[in-house]
Protein backbone atom coordinates (compact mmCIF):
# COMPACT_ATOMS: atom_id res chain seq x y z
CA UNK A 1 0.00 0.00 0.00
CA UNK A 2 1.60 3.17 -1.38
CA UNK A 3 1.59 6.33 1.46
CA UNK A 4 0.50 10.01 0.16
CA UNK A 5 4.02 11.67 0.57
CA UNK A 6 3.90 14.30 2.94
CA UNK A 7 4.14 17.90 1.05
CA UNK A 8 6.25 21.23 2.49
CA UNK A 9 6.03 23.80 2.07
CA UNK A 10 9.31 26.24 1.04
CA UNK A 11 10.84 28.94 2.91
CA UNK A 12 9.52 32.12 1.76
CA UNK A 13 11.45 35.45 1.77
CA UNK A 14 10.59 38.44 4.12
CA UNK A 15 13.00 41.23 3.74
CA UNK A 16 14.16 42.79 7.11
CA UNK A 17 17.31 44.15 8.83
CA UNK A 18 19.18 42.84 11.90
CA UNK A 19 19.93 46.11 14.24
CA UNK A 20 21.59 46.85 17.66
CA UNK A 21 20.07 49.83 19.22
CA UNK A 22 21.40 50.53 22.90
CA UNK A 23 22.07 47.30 24.89
CA UNK A 24 19.88 45.33 22.66
CA UNK A 25 19.54 43.36 19.22
CA UNK A 26 16.22 42.97 17.02
CA UNK A 27 14.91 42.09 13.69
CA UNK A 28 13.20 45.30 11.71
CA UNK A 29 10.48 44.97 9.62
CA UNK A 30 8.99 47.49 7.10
CA UNK A 31 5.19 46.79 8.00
CA UNK A 32 4.42 46.34 4.23
CA UNK A 33 6.86 44.06 3.64
CA UNK A 34 5.17 41.56 6.08
CA UNK A 35 3.01 38.47 4.12
CA UNK A 36 -0.38 40.26 3.93
CA UNK A 37 -2.03 38.09 6.57
CA UNK A 38 1.08 39.58 8.93
CA UNK A 39 0.31 42.99 8.19
CA UNK A 40 -2.47 42.74 11.03
CA UNK A 41 -2.46 42.05 14.63
CA UNK A 42 -3.29 38.07 15.28
CA UNK A 43 -1.95 34.77 14.96
CA UNK A 44 -0.50 34.80 12.07
CA UNK A 45 1.66 37.47 12.31
CA UNK A 46 2.87 36.35 16.27
CA UNK A 47 3.59 32.99 14.82
CA UNK A 48 5.91 34.34 11.87
CA UNK A 49 7.80 35.75 14.25
CA UNK A 50 7.93 33.43 16.52
CA UNK A 51 9.63 31.37 13.58
CA UNK A 52 12.43 34.17 12.54
CA UNK A 53 13.39 34.41 16.51
CA UNK A 54 13.48 30.89 16.82
CA UNK A 55 11.09 30.59 19.38
CA UNK A 56 9.75 28.32 21.38
CA UNK A 57 12.86 26.45 21.81
CA UNK A 58 12.97 24.49 25.04
CA UNK A 59 16.61 24.21 24.64
CA UNK A 60 16.47 27.73 25.68
CA UNK A 61 18.84 28.57 22.72
CA UNK A 62 16.80 29.83 19.60
CA UNK A 63 19.60 27.82 17.48
CA UNK A 64 17.07 27.45 14.54
CA UNK A 65 16.38 31.35 14.40
CA UNK A 66 17.61 35.05 14.79
CA UNK A 67 17.27 35.39 18.33
CA UNK A 68 20.14 35.60 20.83
CA UNK A 69 18.96 33.45 23.78
CA UNK A 70 18.83 36.52 25.82
CA UNK A 71 15.56 38.87 26.21
CA UNK A 72 18.22 41.84 25.20
CA UNK A 73 18.64 39.67 21.76
CA UNK A 74 15.08 38.07 21.50
CA UNK A 75 12.87 41.30 20.08
CA UNK A 76 11.17 42.17 16.87
CA UNK A 77 9.70 45.61 15.79
CA UNK A 78 7.50 46.39 12.88
CA UNK A 79 7.53 50.06 11.76
CA UNK A 80 5.35 52.03 9.56
CA UNK A 81 4.52 55.80 7.94
CA UNK A 82 2.75 57.50 10.53
CA UNK A 83 -0.91 58.65 9.88
CA UNK A 84 -0.38 60.03 13.78
CA UNK A 85 0.06 63.95 13.25
CA UNK A 86 3.24 65.31 13.63
CA UNK A 87 4.63 61.85 13.72
CA UNK A 88 6.96 60.11 11.10
CA UNK A 89 7.02 56.53 12.06
CA UNK A 90 4.94 53.94 13.95
CA UNK A 91 6.83 51.88 16.21
CA UNK A 92 5.36 48.55 17.19
CA UNK A 93 7.73 46.01 19.76
CA UNK A 94 7.04 42.22 20.02
CA UNK A 95 8.72 41.23 22.95
CA UNK A 96 9.36 37.08 21.89
CA UNK A 97 9.63 34.37 24.30
CA UNK A 98 12.57 32.36 24.32
CA UNK A 99 10.95 28.77 25.47
CA UNK A 100 7.39 29.87 24.84
CA UNK A 101 5.11 30.07 22.01
CA UNK A 102 4.45 34.08 23.19
CA UNK A 103 4.70 37.47 22.06
CA UNK A 104 4.17 39.99 24.49
CA UNK A 105 3.13 43.16 22.80
CA UNK A 106 2.70 45.06 26.36
CA UNK A 107 5.69 47.66 26.38
CA UNK A 108 8.16 49.14 24.44
CA UNK A 109 11.62 48.72 24.26
CA UNK A 110 14.01 51.57 25.36
CA UNK A 111 17.00 50.71 23.36
CA UNK A 112 15.43 49.18 20.57
CA UNK A 113 14.00 53.05 19.68
CA UNK A 114 17.67 54.64 18.98
CA UNK A 115 17.83 52.32 16.24
CA UNK A 116 14.05 52.92 14.90
CA UNK A 117 15.27 56.79 13.54
CA UNK A 118 18.06 55.49 11.21
CA UNK A 119 15.78 52.77 9.86
CA UNK A 120 12.56 55.16 9.33
CA UNK A 121 15.30 56.94 7.51
CA UNK A 122 16.70 54.45 5.64
CA UNK A 123 13.43 52.63 4.71
CA UNK A 124 11.92 55.90 3.33
CA UNK A 125 9.49 56.50 6.13
CA UNK A 126 11.25 60.04 6.70
CA UNK A 127 10.01 62.83 4.54
CA UNK A 128 13.20 63.44 3.03
CA UNK A 129 13.17 67.48 3.40
CA UNK A 130 13.85 66.94 6.93
CA UNK A 131 16.63 65.07 7.10
CA UNK A 132 19.79 67.36 6.61
CA UNK A 133 22.63 67.19 4.32
CA UNK A 134 25.10 67.18 7.19
CA UNK A 135 23.42 67.32 11.14
CA UNK A 136 20.93 65.92 13.14
CA UNK A 137 17.60 64.32 11.80
CA UNK A 138 15.06 64.84 14.19
CA UNK A 139 12.92 61.80 13.73
CA UNK A 140 9.47 61.74 15.57
CA UNK A 141 7.90 58.19 16.80
CA UNK A 142 4.98 56.96 17.62
CA UNK A 143 5.14 53.98 20.14
CA UNK A 144 1.98 52.62 19.11
CA UNK A 145 2.83 49.99 22.62
CA UNK A 146 2.33 52.28 24.59
CA UNK A 147 0.39 55.16 22.64
CA UNK A 148 3.73 57.57 23.62
CA UNK A 149 6.27 60.32 21.42
CA UNK A 150 9.52 59.59 21.33
CA UNK A 151 11.95 61.56 19.87
CA UNK A 152 15.13 60.75 18.30
CA UNK A 153 18.27 62.58 17.35
CA UNK A 154 20.11 60.63 14.12
CA UNK A 155 22.88 62.56 13.30
CA UNK A 156 23.59 62.85 9.12
CA UNK A 157 26.63 63.14 7.53
CA UNK A 158 26.61 63.53 3.60
CA UNK A 159 22.98 62.87 3.42
CA UNK A 160 23.24 59.09 5.46
CA UNK A 161 22.95 57.87 8.72
CA UNK A 162 26.11 58.44 10.60
CA UNK A 163 26.76 55.14 12.68
CA UNK A 164 30.23 55.20 13.00
CA UNK A 165 31.61 57.35 16.38
CA UNK A 166 33.21 57.65 19.30
CA UNK A 167 30.28 57.28 21.65
CA UNK A 168 31.10 54.71 24.12
CA UNK A 169 27.79 52.67 25.76
CA UNK A 170 28.89 50.37 28.95
CA UNK A 171 27.01 46.91 27.93
CA UNK A 172 27.95 47.55 24.20
CA UNK A 173 31.73 46.22 22.94
CA UNK A 174 32.44 48.90 20.01
CA UNK A 175 31.84 52.77 20.40
CA UNK A 176 29.32 54.48 17.59
CA UNK A 177 27.62 57.41 17.03
CA UNK A 178 25.80 59.05 19.52
CA UNK A 179 21.75 59.35 19.39
CA UNK A 180 19.73 61.38 22.17
CA UNK A 181 16.69 60.17 22.45
CA UNK A 182 13.76 61.64 24.42
CA UNK A 183 10.61 60.20 25.82
CA UNK A 184 7.84 63.11 25.65
CA UNK A 185 5.35 62.71 28.36
CA UNK A 186 5.94 59.41 29.03
CA UNK A 187 3.20 59.69 32.29
CA UNK A 188 0.11 61.79 30.83
CA UNK A 189 -1.17 64.43 33.33
CA UNK A 190 -4.41 62.49 33.53
CA UNK A 191 -2.40 59.07 33.98
CA UNK A 192 -1.22 57.84 37.65
CA UNK A 193 2.19 57.23 37.77
CA UNK A 194 1.81 55.70 41.22
CA UNK A 195 -0.86 53.63 40.22
CA UNK A 196 -1.79 53.46 44.25
CA UNK A 197 -1.74 56.96 44.71
CA UNK A 198 1.67 56.50 46.83
CA UNK A 199 5.50 57.06 46.13
CA UNK A 200 5.53 54.31 49.17
CA UNK A 201 3.48 51.27 49.78
CA UNK A 202 4.30 48.12 51.53
CA UNK A 203 3.75 44.86 49.16
CA UNK A 204 2.86 41.54 50.18
CA UNK A 205 4.50 38.62 48.63
CA UNK A 206 3.52 35.21 49.57
CA UNK A 207 6.02 32.46 50.66
CA UNK A 208 7.56 30.48 47.48
CA UNK A 209 10.02 27.75 48.42
CA UNK A 210 12.51 28.42 51.29
CA UNK A 211 11.59 32.10 51.40
CA UNK A 212 8.84 33.61 54.10
CA UNK A 213 6.15 35.08 53.42
CA UNK A 214 7.19 38.89 53.75
CA UNK A 215 5.97 42.44 53.52
CA UNK A 216 8.76 44.98 51.40
CA UNK A 217 8.76 48.66 51.25
CA UNK A 218 8.52 49.34 47.67
CA UNK A 219 7.94 52.11 44.92
CA UNK A 220 5.60 51.22 42.21
CA UNK A 221 5.96 53.44 38.89
CA UNK A 222 4.69 53.51 35.59
CA UNK A 223 7.15 55.72 33.57
CA UNK A 224 8.46 54.59 30.59
CA UNK A 225 7.74 51.15 31.54
CA UNK A 226 5.75 49.75 34.85
CA UNK A 227 8.48 48.96 37.50
CA UNK A 228 8.54 47.66 40.95
CA UNK A 229 11.31 48.99 42.97
CA UNK A 230 12.68 47.68 46.04
CA UNK A 231 15.51 48.35 48.40
CA UNK A 232 18.47 45.57 48.10
CA UNK A 233 19.32 45.35 51.54
CA UNK A 234 15.70 44.00 52.34
CA UNK A 235 16.48 41.13 49.80
CA UNK A 236 19.69 39.93 51.57
CA UNK A 237 21.80 41.91 48.31
CA UNK A 238 24.42 44.74 48.43
CA UNK A 239 23.23 46.16 45.34
CA UNK A 240 26.40 45.49 43.17
CA UNK A 241 25.39 42.47 42.02
CA UNK A 242 26.21 40.93 38.33
CA UNK A 243 24.25 38.39 36.49
CA UNK A 244 25.55 35.52 37.62
CA UNK A 245 24.48 36.15 41.60
CA UNK A 246 20.83 36.16 40.34
CA UNK A 247 20.44 34.06 37.06
CA UNK A 248 21.98 30.87 39.02
CA UNK A 249 19.84 31.04 41.62
CA UNK A 250 16.68 29.35 40.28
CA UNK A 251 15.01 30.34 44.46
CA UNK A 252 15.87 33.87 44.08
CA UNK A 253 14.23 34.09 40.44
CA UNK A 254 11.34 32.27 41.47
CA UNK A 255 11.12 34.99 44.60
CA UNK A 256 11.05 37.80 42.00
CA UNK A 257 8.58 36.40 39.69
CA UNK A 258 6.54 36.20 42.93
CA UNK A 259 7.21 39.70 43.84
CA UNK A 260 6.35 40.91 39.91
CA UNK A 261 3.60 39.13 40.04
CA UNK A 262 1.81 40.59 42.66
CA UNK A 263 2.94 43.87 42.37
CA UNK A 264 1.33 43.54 38.95
CA UNK A 265 -2.27 42.77 41.16
CA UNK A 266 -1.44 45.92 43.29
CA UNK A 267 -0.52 48.55 40.18
CA UNK A 268 -3.82 47.00 38.32
CA UNK A 269 -2.33 45.75 35.86
CA UNK A 270 -3.87 41.97 36.29
CA UNK A 271 -6.49 40.47 38.35
CA UNK A 272 -4.73 37.04 39.34
CA UNK A 273 -0.96 35.88 39.58
CA UNK A 274 -2.62 33.32 37.14
CA UNK A 275 -2.48 36.25 34.55
CA UNK A 276 1.34 37.35 35.10
CA UNK A 277 2.50 34.22 33.14
CA UNK A 278 1.01 36.02 30.20
CA UNK A 279 2.59 39.43 30.73
CA UNK A 280 5.93 38.77 31.26
CA UNK A 281 7.56 42.12 29.95
CA UNK A 282 5.42 44.09 31.89
CA UNK A 283 6.40 45.13 34.93
CA UNK A 284 9.95 44.90 35.75
CA UNK A 285 11.34 44.55 39.21
CA UNK A 286 14.45 46.31 40.01
CA UNK A 287 16.12 46.46 43.41
CA UNK A 288 18.07 49.70 44.53
CA UNK A 289 21.19 50.98 46.82
CA UNK A 290 22.93 53.52 48.20
CA UNK A 291 26.51 54.92 46.05
CA UNK A 292 29.60 52.11 46.59
CA UNK A 293 32.49 50.75 44.64
CA UNK A 294 32.24 47.71 42.09
CA UNK A 295 33.69 45.86 39.33
CA UNK A 296 31.29 45.36 36.23
CA UNK A 297 30.98 42.47 34.43
CA UNK A 298 33.63 43.23 31.98
CA UNK A 299 36.15 43.94 35.06
CA UNK A 300 36.12 47.98 34.65
CA UNK A 301 36.64 49.29 38.70
CA UNK A 302 33.74 51.94 38.94
CA UNK A 303 33.86 54.38 42.20
CA UNK A 304 31.41 54.99 44.29
CA UNK A 305 31.55 59.20 43.32
CA UNK A 306 31.07 58.31 40.16
CA UNK A 307 27.71 57.61 40.40
CA UNK A 308 24.49 58.36 42.86
CA UNK A 309 23.08 55.35 43.03
CA UNK A 310 23.29 51.31 42.25
CA UNK A 311 20.01 49.73 40.11
CA UNK A 312 19.37 46.11 39.28
CA UNK A 313 17.01 45.10 36.67
CA UNK A 314 15.21 41.91 35.64
CA UNK A 315 13.79 41.56 32.17
CA UNK A 316 11.68 38.49 31.51
CA UNK A 317 12.19 36.62 34.33
CA UNK A 318 16.35 37.45 34.25
CA UNK A 319 18.81 39.93 35.57
CA UNK A 320 19.03 42.22 32.63
CA UNK A 321 23.13 42.81 31.55
CA UNK A 322 22.56 46.20 31.86
CA UNK A 323 19.55 48.37 31.96
CA UNK A 324 16.42 48.62 29.58
CA UNK A 325 15.85 51.81 28.37
CA UNK A 326 12.36 51.87 29.34
CA UNK A 327 13.29 51.20 32.88
CA UNK A 328 16.23 53.74 32.92
CA UNK A 329 13.21 56.21 32.30
CA UNK A 330 11.32 54.66 35.04
CA UNK A 331 14.71 55.63 37.23
CA UNK A 332 15.00 58.99 36.13
CA UNK A 333 11.32 59.72 37.13
CA UNK A 334 11.48 58.36 40.16
CA UNK A 335 15.02 59.91 40.94
CA UNK A 336 13.36 63.00 40.33
CA UNK A 337 10.36 62.64 42.91
CA UNK A 338 11.01 63.17 46.78
CA UNK A 339 10.52 59.84 48.88
CA UNK A 340 10.52 56.88 45.80
CA UNK A 341 12.60 54.20 46.98
CA UNK A 342 14.99 55.42 43.85
CA UNK A 343 15.63 58.96 44.93
CA UNK A 344 16.27 57.90 48.50
CA UNK A 345 18.71 55.68 47.10
CA UNK A 346 20.31 58.36 45.36
CA UNK A 347 20.59 60.66 48.70
CA UNK A 348 16.90 62.39 48.52
CA UNK A 349 16.39 65.49 47.61
CA UNK A 350 15.58 67.43 44.26
CA UNK A 351 17.27 66.18 41.47
CA UNK A 352 16.87 66.44 37.54
CA UNK A 353 19.48 63.54 36.52
CA UNK A 354 20.97 60.91 38.37
CA UNK A 355 24.02 58.60 37.26
CA UNK A 356 23.49 55.13 38.57
CA UNK A 357 25.24 52.01 38.59
CA UNK A 358 24.75 48.55 36.06
CA UNK A 359 25.97 45.20 35.86
CA UNK A 360 28.11 46.53 32.99
CA UNK A 361 29.03 49.83 33.87
CA UNK A 362 27.19 53.19 34.42
CA UNK A 363 24.33 55.58 32.87
CA UNK A 364 22.47 59.02 33.30
CA UNK A 365 19.56 59.62 32.52
CA UNK A 366 17.39 62.81 33.34
CA UNK A 367 14.04 63.70 33.92
CA UNK A 368 11.64 66.71 34.67
CA UNK A 369 9.31 66.12 37.14
CA UNK A 370 6.34 68.30 38.44
CA UNK A 371 3.29 67.24 40.48
CA UNK A 372 -0.26 69.06 38.58
CA UNK A 373 -3.12 68.85 41.24
CA UNK A 374 -1.48 66.48 43.95
CA UNK A 375 -0.56 64.34 40.96
CA UNK A 376 3.65 63.56 39.95
CA UNK A 377 3.71 63.77 36.63
CA UNK A 378 7.06 64.04 34.07
CA UNK A 379 7.38 66.22 31.02
CA UNK A 380 10.26 64.15 29.47
CA UNK A 381 12.99 61.64 30.26
CA UNK A 382 16.63 62.28 28.51
CA UNK A 383 19.10 59.56 27.82
CA UNK A 384 21.79 58.86 25.19
CA UNK A 385 22.26 55.41 23.00
CA UNK A 386 23.60 54.24 19.54
CA UNK A 387 22.33 52.26 17.30
CA UNK A 388 23.90 50.59 14.16
CA UNK A 389 22.96 48.15 11.01
CA UNK A 390 24.40 44.55 11.84
CA UNK A 391 22.99 42.89 8.63
CA UNK A 392 19.69 43.47 6.06
CA UNK A 393 18.59 41.64 3.20
CA UNK A 394 15.77 38.79 4.05
CA UNK A 395 15.03 35.94 6.64
CA UNK A 396 13.67 33.00 5.90
CA UNK A 397 11.31 31.41 7.52
CA UNK A 398 9.05 27.76 6.28
CA UNK A 399 6.09 29.20 4.10
CA UNK A 400 3.78 26.85 6.39
CA UNK A 401 4.87 28.61 9.99
CA UNK A 402 2.39 31.18 9.99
Amino acid sequence: MSQVPQVHLPQVKIPATYMRGGTSKGVFFNLTDLPPRCQVPGEARDNMLLRVIGSPDLYGKQTDGMGGATSSTSKTVILAKSDVADHDVDYLFGQVAIDKAFVDWSGNCGNLTAAVGSFAINAGLVDPSRIPDNGVCIVRIWQKNIAKTIIARVPITNGEVQETGDFELDGVTFPAAEVPVEFIAPVDPSEAMFPTGNVLDELDVPAIGTFKAAKYKVTMISAGIPTIFLNAEDLGYTGTELQDAINNDDAALARFETIRAAGAIKMGLINDVSEAAARQHTPKVAFVSGAKDYVTSSGKAVSASAIDLHVRALSMGKLHHAMMGTAAVAIGAAAAIPGTLVNLAAGGGDREAVVFGHPSGTLKVGAQATKINDLWTVNKAIMSRSARVLMEGWVRIPGDSF
